[in-house]
């Protein structure tokens, strides 16, 4: 594609400098790394360097290494003194989503768009949903918080939402690996930052609005503003969505968007009243029997390795979007029951030796709650708990949490997370000040070596012991400010197993 073909079809607005006797190079890529230029340009023909200005750096510095490392074009908010065609427009980081669309052939056209975005459940609700696609005999790909599926491989993920020219990158491999879905996590992040454009969604969903990333977003009508955006702005044709109805501003949207979108809730109402609900049946450590009642009155079972009501609600959510989408009602129960695990989100392990052990992202006070009171019903034995609060972060969550482990839990061991720039032995004495301000008899070690203190909490449980391993979930590295250390949870557990010479068997 002509660098003229890209400025003629894009519909910012913008201008174009082609003087100075320049050519018009053909262009096949766009990237906002100059690092990734010199990878790029001999395999893919023009490179065109979009100029992104981020929290602690300006890609317009980089433009002239850009160009060194080949890029043939610029894209930029200003004219640069550097002798290479440029467009310029306002915005850049939300242009170069539909620049990259264009030069890409507008992937998103090509397959039907599922957008899933609130506060949590996002991850897990997309899982599913892929999983009913899939077990539709579909091809899906999916953009999410831990993996991108390009329909072909999956690689783990750096952001859940990620910037607008590898989302199209990424559905441009989609399509052409037969894809004809893509699932996708919607960010608050990406929705305000114009991440997204270039993609329009067939459906969408909606889980719920709980305080989160304020410090972006300043306030909660804000973060509502921001996620709403996927309902406004990047819907398209006779678009479905889903929408809970238990939210406060579910009920917002519901109100405004109700003849395009569908309620569900965890309430109980009566039958065929266009509510989509559902109910925990049988529920047990390794998973829980969830009865669906459809909006249209139809009702059947739904069998997943999934524990706790949050996750009937994110199953309610998957249920909900892909009835809209027309899928049989037995795609979306094989879907259900057949779906993998979904990495760091109550991650189940059970050990040879009697022991379940789960590893979960709980990093604040509202999610170690809903995990420990989930899991403490099923627990036949001691529940056990090892934790650790990130650095650099809200330090009140830390005794907070503290106390909801002294409660819920019959033994504590205090540990590391990411301390950043923090000291990690300080950071958990923060947590030590919850525990003992509950007042309670619960066992607590604090041992600030991760490996450790995972080999210790496993030797110590039982037959019939759940231990929750939680903070890091599918986290792959300890953040200690100036350098990242290799480390997975589950790893961690595999290796106490194999020392052990205990099975292992993931569910």
């Amino acid at each position: 594609m002509k660098l003229s073909e890209l400025f003629d079809k894009l519909q910012v607005k913008r201008k174009i400098l082609l003087d100075r006797n320049m050519s018009d190079p053909d262009l096949s890529r766009l990237e906002y790394d100059s690092r990734r230029v010199h990878c790029v340009n001999s395999g893919y023909g023009g490179v065109i360097f979009s100029c992104v200005k981020g929290d602690n750096a300006d890609g317009h510095d980089f433009a002239a290494d850009a160009v060194r490392a080949g890029a043939a074009a610029l894209l930029c908010e200003r004219e640069l003194p550097i002798d290479v065609p440029q467009i310029i427009a306002p915005g850049t980081r939300g242009v170069m989503g539909e620049a990259a669309s264009v030069i890409y052939g507008n992937p998103a056209d090509k397959l039907k768009m599922i957008g899933v975005t609130g506060t949590n459940g996002k991850t897990t609700s997309a899982y599913i949903v892929r999983s009913v696609i899939r077990a539709a005999g579909e091809k899906a790909g999916m953009i999410g918080t831990i993996v991108y599926d390009d329909a072909a491989e999956e690689i783990f993920a750096d952001h859940t939402t990620p910037e607008g020219s590898d989302i199209q990158f990424l559905l441009a491999k989609m399509a052409a690996n037969g894809a004809g879905f893509c699932v996708m996590e919607a960010s608050s992040h990406g929705l305000d930052q114009g991440r997204i454009e270039g993609c329009r969604y067939d459906a969408v969903g909606f889980g719920n609005l709980t305080p989160e990333h304020l410090e972006y977003h300043e306030n909660m009508e804000a973060y509502f503003e921001a996620k709403r955006k996927l309902f406004t702005r990047y819907t398209r044709g006779n678009w479905r969505g889903a929408v809970n109805a238990d939210d406060e501003y579910g009920l917002r949207l519901i109100g405004e968007f109700g003849g395009h979108v569908s309620a569900f809730s965890m309430e109980r109402g009566n039958r065929g009243d266009g509510v989509y609900r559902a109910a925990i049946q049988k529920s047990d450590i390794n998973g829980m029997t969830v009865h669906i009642a459809l909006g249209d009155g139809r009702e059947f079972e739904a069998v997943t390795p999934l524990v706790g009501g949050y996750n009937a609600c994110n199953i309610l959510k998957a249920i909900t979007l892909s009835d809209a989408m027309g899928f049989e009602v037995e795609a979306i129960r094989r879907g259900i029951a057949f779906c993998p695990q979904v990495p760091g989100r109550l991650e189940r392990y059970s050990l040879g030796n009697g022991v379940t052990s789960f590893v979960d992202f709980a990093h604040s006070s509202d999610a170690m709650y809903k995990a420990l009171d989930t899991i403490k019903p099923l627990t036949k034995g001691k529940l056990r708990v090892l934790w650790g609060a990130g650095g650099d972060r809200t330090p009140v969550k830390r005794p907070v949490t503290g106390e909801i482990m002294a409660r819920l839990a019959d033994h504590v061991v205090v540990s590391t997370d990411n301390p950043r720039s923090e000291d990690p032995a300080a950071i958990a004495r923060d947590v030590e000040r919850g525990i003992e301000g509950y007042g309670g008899t619960v066992r607590t070690e604090t041992i600030l070596d991760r490996e450790e203190a995972i080999h210790f909490i496993l030797d110590e449980a039982e037959p019939g012991d759940v231990v929750l391993i939680a903070g890091k979930g599918p986290e792959r590295y300890i953040d200690y400010g100036t350098h990242k250390v290799p480390f997975l949870d589950n790893e961690k557990i595999r290796e106490w197993a194999k020392t052990r010479s205990v099975e292992v068997l993931e569910k």
